[in-house]
């Protein structure tokens, strides 16, 4: 079966990773929260974790990756004024300008 959709998120922050377990059935985000968010991945979708910071979601059916990758996303969206969260590579933030002092 050769995967013909690959799809890129990266996390931005100091001290946010992602992992996953050995059999690549659930995925560990660590987003600055109390506790440790645990997803459970679906079997038409694999996961890969690289050093430091992307995941990369993979199959052949596109809405089942695009649907997983939006699930993960919607964990930690991207704060509009440092940028801090997970966001798709090639995604443009607009970020806002703060206060002025």
């Amino acid at each position: 079966m050769e995967a013909k959709l690959f799809c890129f998120l990266e996390i931005i922050g100091v001290g946010y990773k992602a992992s996953i377990n050995p059999q690549g059935s659930i995925l560990y985000l660590k987003l600055g929260f109390s506790h440790e968010i645990r997803l459970q991945v679906t079997s038409s979708v694999r996961v890969f974790c690289f050093k430091p910071n992307p995941i990369c979601y993979t199959r052949i059916d596109h809405q089942k990756v695009t649907q997983f990758a939006a699930s993960v996303k919607s964990c930690k969206p991207p704060e509009v004024y440092k940028g801090k969260g997970i966001q798709y590579r090639n995604e443009i933030l607009h970020k806002k300008q703060g206060k002025i002092k």
